[in-house]
């Protein structure tokens, strides 16, 4: 799957709870708290399949699923630069001392499964938005 389907799959899915989550009268606090990882995992099976095995993609105890992924990450499914002769698929606009860079063969691509930045509630309340794709606007480099 490339970046940009699943980005665009995310989208339509998350955009989906949070507007039945705001036609139940929910603010912004509830509609966060409502995307804790143990409230998903029951209340939103299909919205992750590590859902199915409980298992969280980070390690950390409260674990917060609003964003899925995270505003400073950037991607283009063609690449975006060429770095000592392999092509860059994805990087951290903020240089996450938590995250690393992955190579596979010519293709580079960030591994952020050290950082846990956007699923920190505290974090979500300062970039919140109903629309995650507002949230998620810079990533895309494609366009």
């Amino acid at each position: 799957m490339t970046y940009t389907a699943w980005f665009e799959a995310h989208a339509t899915a998350h955009k989906k709870i949070v507007e039945k989550l705001l036609a139940r009268g929910f603010g912004k606090a509830e509609i966060i708290d409502y995307f804790d990882f143990d409230n998903m995992v029951e209340a939103e099976p299909a919205f992750c399949p590590l859902y199915a095995e409980k298992k969280k993609c980070h390690d950390m105890e409260k674990l917060n699923c609003y964003l899925c992924a995270c505003p400073n990450f950037r991607f283009s499914d063609a690449g975006m630069e060429r770095r000592e002769g392999k092509t860059v698929y994805s990087s951290c606009a903020i240089a996450s001392k938590d995250g690393k860079t992955a190579v596979y063969g010519d293709a580079v691509h960030q591994d952020c499964s050290g950082c846990t930045v956007p699923h920190h509630s505290d974090y979500i309340d300062k970039v919140f938005d109903t629309e995650w794709e507002r949230i998620m606007a810079a990533c895309r480099r494609d366009q």
